[in-house]
């Protein structure tokens, strides 16, 4: 028999709009995640043998009418669409087009938005038959089959559906244990998606982005992927099982420059870390290699992932103050910073650093102390933002109920030209000083002399690296002395 057809799509929304990044938005550098939570389904899927297509319309450059075309060539039996907070009002929008030209497919929602805000996003449109909530690799293959095969769907746990106008909420679905039994993400990067659409400025371009490991146990505040799709559960696939997709990208991607291991916290068991690490020198995997950490990793972890051919971390320092740092939930110490810092520049792995500011307490005095810490612990590129607050969070509720919340109108998240908006206000300042100080400190750390200097003097020396600034400076540089308000 024909097998269930099933359109997977990220939405067309803003040109690069990166709706699979932990703040989704239009970056100053370009950066363009890989759809990673949509093709691991989409692999299931597969897996399964049900036929599946996967467009990813932001990457590519499609815009409606083209999207509209390839799901009219395709004839789906199932519309998937992922949404985010910033996107939701245009992804029902993109959603209700196209079941005006397919009126016989059912329709589903997943993401981090329908997960938070189920109810709501049901309230958007009539066209939205199923949500599916939460991890969702086999929610939405059980869900597939069942509507392949006619039958109920009352029971799948993590689905949402109509009933006859009724809105039903089945039980959550437990996150998944054995990582070892979804497909290589790779696997279906290879089949449906180019690795040049996508953008990571702190990784060798083009790169292939993957999963060792899903879920994070720290629960900070501010984190939407734990939250909702991720867990609060560390689950790690086999180091075996990595080594395998390793050597697979090193073969079947001869263009690819680099890897970026997209875990929540790469590096959260170090006794796994150095196993893998060790294995990939054994194995001869050759191409870098980044990937998330928090800075509490040993120096003996650091130079066995340095030998294995680690490039940067991408750390989420936050910011310069402990009272802030304990408010968050981070569970680390500032004095751990510089410990990292030091370790990280001895045995020569580059790191970004990621800095926030408007958090619990905070004032432009404790907002100084992160732009401190950002010089002394000088890390190869930095991100200084507004504290972003998306439904599902602690850090969304606790700004709501304290009135610090500016808006809930979700287009509200995004500047007209798809940049991070400031939604949030402090008892001291407002949004709009918010967003001017981060201005501020982007210019003050990314034009000091020492800075540019160290710059240069890295690309004399670093071919891959003079090309990776290069391509994310001729975007960032627009925006550098452009003020965002």
């Amino acid at each position: 028999m024909d097998r269930l057809k099933v359109l997977m799509l990220n939405p067309p929304f803003l040109k690069r709009y990166s709706r699979p990044q932990r703040n989704p938005g239009v970056t100053r550098s370009d950066t363009m995640y890989y759809p990673y939570w949509m093709a691991y389904a989409t692999g299931a899927l597969e897996q399964a043998g049900l036929s599946a297509r996967f467009f990813d319309a932001p990457a590519a450059g499609w815009d409606y009418p083209e999207i509209e075309r390839k799901a009219l060539d395709f004839k789906p039996d199932l519309l998937v669409l992922d949404t985010s907070t910033p996107s939701i009002y245009n992804d029902v929008d993109v959603l209700n087009a196209l079941k005006g030209k397919l009126p016989d497919a059912k329709t589903l929602m997943l993401g981090t938005h329908a997960t938070a805000m189920t109810d709501e996003t049901f309230g958007f449109s009539e066209n939205i038959d199923f949500i599916v909530r939460g991890e969702y690799d086999y929610t939405l293959r059980e869900l597939a089959l069942a509507l392949e095969n006619g039958e109920d769907v009352s029971n799948i746990q993590g689905v949402s559906y109509r009933d006859n106008g009724e809105i039903k909420h089945n039980q959550p679905r437990e996150l998944i244990e054995n990582l070892d039994e979804i497909p290589f993400v790779s696997e279906v990067y290879k089949r449906h998606l180019n690795i040049w659409d996508y953008f990571n400025p702190d990784c060798l371009y083009p790169n292939v982005t993957i999963l060792t490991g899903r879920g994070c146990p720290y629960r900070c505040t501010f984190c939407l992927w734990t939250a909702t799709l991720s867990g609060y559960k560390t689950r790690f696939r086999a180091v075996d099982s990595v080594l395998d997709e390793l050597m697979y990208i090193q073969k079947e991607f001869p263009d690819a420059r680099a890897v970026f291991f997209e875990d929540d916290i790469f590096t959260i068991n170090e006794k796994r870390c150095q196993e893998l690490c060790e294995g990939m020198i054994k194995r001869g995997f050759k191409m870098k290699w980044n990937a998330n950490s928090r800075a509490d990793i040993s120096l003996e972890t650091m130079k066995v992932m340095k030998k294995a051919g680690c490039r940067a971390l991408c750390i989420g320092f936050e910011t310069g103050n402990q009272d802030v740092l304990d408010a968050y939930g981070k569970r680390i110490k500032v004095e751990d910073f510089y410990t990292f810092s030091e370790n990280a520049h001895k045995v020569g792995i580059h790191f970004h650093g990621a800095f926030i500011v408007g958090g619990p307490g905070e004032n432009r005095e404790k907002m100084e102390n992160t732009l401190r810490l950002a010089y002394k612990i000088k890390p190869d590129t930095a991100q200084f933002y507004p504290l972003m607050v998306y439904p599902g969070t602690v850090e969304y509720e606790r700004m709501k109920e304290n009135g610090m919340l500016v808006t809930e109108d979700y287009k509200d998240y995004l500047t007209a030209d798809g940049l991070h908006n400031c939604i949030i206000r402090t008892e001291d300042l407002a949004p709009e000083e918010l967003v001017r100080w981060c201005d501020y400190a982007r210019r003050k750390f990314y034009l000091r002399f020492s800075f540019i200097w160290y710059k240069f003097v890295q690309g004399l020396f670093d071919v891959d690296e003079r090309k990776r600034t290069r391509k994310a400076f001729k975007v960032f540089m627009k925006h550098l002395y452009r003020p965002s308000v």
